[in-house]
């Protein structure tokens, strides 16, 4: 499997998406909420199996910028204050191919864990 590269990428500030287009013709758009509790980095994904935290209250999260890392991935700044962990253009792929499913299965979680979407009152 060739390795995808990223066409186009941009942000969509009003409606909270980023949207990326491959050179295999896909084009995602996916949420940042999404991005944020799918976050590749250890303090979401844990350092093993069966170590992930479980994001809540990302329903307002915004972006505030993107960096470019190699040619290989981004790096997204979120406005809570999270901005580690690599989003490579594999995973954003993936992400955007399976968009529905890890979705359904965050809602499963949040709602499992009696947990919720929005933002807690400070």
């Amino acid at each position: 499997m060739s390795t995808l590269n990223p066409t186009e990428i941009t942000l969509h500030q009003e409606s909270k998406l980023l949207e990326v287009a491959f050179d295999d013709g896909s084009r995602y758009r996916l949420p940042y909420e999404f991005l944020r509790v799918h976050s590749p980095s250890a303090a979401v994904r844990g350092h093993g199996p069966s170590q992930e935290v479980l994001q809540v209250g990302k329903q307002d999260v915004g972006v505030l910028d993107v960096q470019s890392v190699g040619s290989y991935a981004i790096k997204i700044v979120f406005d809570d204050g999270h901005n580690t962990g690599l989003y490579s253009w594999t995973l954003l792929s993936e992400l955007g191919r399976h968009q529905d499913a890890l979705w359904s299965e965050y809602l499963r979680k949040l709602a499992e864990a009696g947990a919720s979407r929005a933002p807690q009152a400070a």
